[in-house]
């Protein structure tokens, strides 16, 4: 049997350009469907570190994907706020190390604003334990500063020392003003947060007193008639929130986090609920599972035609090496060693077009993982297959083994003068 490689290679060689253009076909495919694989579980390890380092998220008592979805990603709304009052006895607690009390419901040209403390660019981490930092410019000091995530700045094309307005509530679109905006007391951009990854990018950063000056002189989410406070005025008023949409906890010891849990979901002065982040990310993300299938199946189809385009080029050459196969035949080959001489040949071209699939995605990774990092905040990693990815290869090795398969049968059923017979 083993006298049958070298010719297998022979035969391959003299028909290299096409079955060279399946191969490229197959690891093309393979690329795309290792490539999908990974960017599945980048994607999911990203998703999970939008937050990292926070061991609850408190809030008003409602849905914990809500309150998640909200805290962390700032979509959606709100049921109810948690008073400032809980937000401050919460921080004292003996088991807690460090709060950071965030609020929501205004936006900029559709990003989102939110106002929090000095804490959050000390304690907020995202990633693998990875701090914020600044790209340009210094955390927010003064009244009305803003902190600019790396998106916003981009997409809106702000620098140091612009000036821009908030308005209330999210806006539907993009670069299209609102009609409820804060035009009596614009905000200027003191810094711009280096690239996350994770909604922070798509953020605008004000302070808590901030974002409570801006209300003074509205009531139910509209300006009161006839009343208006002069930015210059505010500092005159008392300017302590009196509520906030959630607050992020991070503890002196992780063994705490349940008695923690159970102790603000008895908190008797009102309803609150502490969700652990970890959890409810690993739940949100198994609600996306679906296109998770969709996407891997759509790779899958992809390889499965360029295997019938090997199957359909093996098979098409078939007539061309009728005589080559006749002349093996009459020198002693038997019908088994035609299949094998087949099978092997398609299955060579299958392992090359994976190797070539595998060192494909390798190379893509190290050239354009940083570009979709910064572009898009997909964190793709250079990294060995792992167990997953190598299973797909397995699959994919097999499938193309069992392909050439039939190629190798026609080939067994072909006669001895099948060949050697002149055709008319």
């Amino acid at each position: 049997m083993h006298h049958l490689f070298p010719i297998a290679l022979k035969s391959a060689w003299n028909r290299r350009y096409t079955l060279g253009l399946t191969l490229i076909a197959i690891a093309l495919s393979v690329t795309l469907l290792l490539g999908i694989e990974r960017l599945r579980q980048d994607a999911r390890a990203s998703f999970a570190e939008a937050v990292s380092g926070t061991d609850l998220v408190v809030g008003a008592r409602s849905s914990p994907m809500q309150l998640l979805l909200y805290a962390v990603f700032h979509l959606g709304e709100a049921s109810n706020n948690m008073s400032w009052a809980s937000a401050q006895a919460l921080a004292a607690h003996p088991a807690v190390a460090w709060t950071i009390p965030i609020s929501l419901g205004d936006s900029h040209l559709g990003f989102p604003v939110l106002g929090t403390t000095s804490a959050y660019f000390e304690h907020f981490r995202y990633g693998d334990k990875q701090p914020l930092r600044l790209a340009q410019g210094k955390p927010f000091s003064g009244l009305f500063d803003a902190v600019l995530g790396a998106e916003v700045a981009d997409r809106l094309g702000y620098k140091l020392g612009d000036r821009l307005t908030l308005a209330h509530g999210m806006q539907e679109q993009e670069h299209e003003p609102g009609h409820a905006e804060h035009g009596d007391k614009p905000f200027t951009v003191v810094g711009i947060l280096a690239r996350s990854g994770t909604p922070v990018d798509r953020t605008v950063h004000i302070g808590l007193a901030a974002m409570e000056a801006i209300h003074l002189d509205w009531q139910g989410g509209a300006p009161i008639p006839g009343f208006a406070i002069p930015p210059e005025w505010v500092k005159k008023f008392d300017l302590t929130p009196k509520a906030v949409s959630a607050v992020l906890v991070g503890l002196k010891t992780r063994v705490a986090v349940f008695a923690m849990q159970r102790h603000v979901a008895d908190y008797r002065d009102e309803a609150l609920m502490a969700v652990l982040p970890g959890v409810a990310l690993s739940q949100l993300w198994e609600l996306l599972a679906v296109a998770e299938r969709a996407l891997l199946a759509i790779s899958a189809l992809v390889l499965l035609v360029s295997f019938a385009g090997l199957v359909a080029v093996v098979l098409a050459g078939l007539g061309e090496r009728r005589r080559e196969l006749a002349i093996l035949r009459s020198v002693g080959a038997r019908p088994r060693d035609l299949f094998v001489l087949l099978a092997l040949e398609g299955g060579a071209v299958t392992l090359a077009g994976a190797l070539l699939g595998t060192l494909l995605l390798t190379i893509s990774t190290a050239a354009l993982g940083p570009w979709l990092e910064a572009r898009y905040g997909l964190a793709l990693r250079l990294a060995l297959p792992t167990l997953s990815e190598l299973q797909l290869l397995g699959w994919v090795i097999a499938v193309g083994t069992l392909a050439s398969l039939l190629p190798g049968y026609r080939a067994y059923r072909l006669s001895l003068a099948d060949g050697l017979t002149p055709r008319v």
